[in-house]
């Protein structure tokens, strides 16, 4: 469809539909199915993307599965996407833009189908640096490193990061975000990040994941002179939050992601307010694609730059293999999967 005010549908039009992933239950990826839908139309402050790609991120997986109180059924999922406006204002028309929000493809159809419809304010140029598979990658990594280091724990250059869950997708972005900042990087993961991505280029020193608690927080304090880090980003949680706490220096701050293995964890309250330790919450899923606009205009500088990257390895899939796509996310590590309609 061509930019622009919002078109009159002639004959060519009538009757045009799209293909979208869709799902009307919630269960395993195999309630996933891919069906016909009329091609949207832009309103009012509206925009019309032509989706190119769009990565399937494990809070998809858990989205389908029925994880998230507020997805609405029957519902098209996905979150971070890239493609090309066709229908909206007329200054937008055929731009590569970029998105992700945390009301997309729970209260809103997301972009795991050929076309998405979104509010003409989250329209965010796509850096030219990355392809349009690499953008549909970054999103919910990015936006939820740049809500815990920037905004919550305000990391300061000369400062210390550790980063629990380095070689993951968060864990990457939020190494790339904090070494951006001038600030040195320990990396904590059962491995360490592998060679020739991002993360693994940027961390100062590696601390295995399978020491204890104790020992995880003895080694981050010697290899910070005996201060401990002056921010620990945990994008695992749970487990590990004992190790997080243990490791912060004094007036430390902890940002807080996840929680694996358990939700409850014991914390001494004397150790907490003598070390004026700081907890910081952070969830991108409270950011609608408006707001995570917002930031994903503020990293794409960093993109154009060349200073960040988009993961490496990825997968690319069809929209008619979306369900093996879904799968994959549980088997396949850190690869990042791409539907490409």
């Amino acid at each position: 469809m061509a930019g622009g005010e919002a078109p009159q549908l002639g004959p060519a039009q009538k009757g045009a539909v799209m293909h979208a992933l869709r799902f009307d239950h919630f269960g395993d990826p195999h309630v996933l199915h891919l069906t016909e839908m009329p091609d949207p139309v832009a309103g009012d402050g509206e925009a019309v993307i032509a989706v190119k790609a769009s990565s399937v991120n494990p809070s998809d997986l858990k989205n389908v599965a029925g994880q998230f109180e507020e997805t609405s059924l029957p519902r098209t999922p996905g979150r971070d996407f890239a493609g090309i406006v066709v229908d909206g204002p007329r200054d937008w028309a055929g731009a590569e833009v970029w998105g992700t929000g945390g009301d997309v493809g729970f209260r809103h159809d997301g972009p795991h189908a050929e076309m998405l419809t979104i509010p003409a304010a989250a329209l965010a140029h796509k850096p030219e640096h990355l392809s349009f598979e690499e953008a549909s990658t970054v999103g919910v990594n990015f936006v939820t490193g740049w809500l815990g280091v920037v905004e919550a724990a305000h990391l300061a250059k000369g400062e210390t990061i550790a980063v629990f869950g380095v070689s993951g997708g968060v864990g990457s972005a939020v190494a790339q975000i904090a070494h951006a900042l001038g600030s040195e990087v320990i990396g904590m993961d059962r491995v360490p990040p592998a060679d020739g991505t991002p993360a693994a280029s940027i961390i100062e020193d590696f601390v295995p994941s399978d020491a204890s608690p104790q020992d995880i927080s003895a080694e981050i304090r010697r290899l910070t002179g005996g201060s401990g880090a002056d921010v620990v980003y945990d994008a695992v949680g749970g487990v590990t939050t004992p190790a997080a706490l243990a490791s912060l220096a004094r007036q430390g701050r902890l940002v807080a992601i996840s929680a694996v293995g358990t939700r409850t964890v014991e914390i001494d309250l004397v150790s907490l307010y003598r070390n004026e330790t700081r907890i910081y919450g952070c969830n991108s899923g409270n950011y609608d694609i408006v707001e995570s606009s917002t930031r994903l205009q503020r990293l794409a500088p960093f993109f154009d730059s060349g200073e960040f990257h988009a993961p490496a390895n990825i997968d690319r899939y069809s929209l008619a293999d979306g369900e093996d796509a879904y799968l994959a996310v549980e088997s396949r590590g850190h690869d990042r999967i791409v539907i490409c309609p």
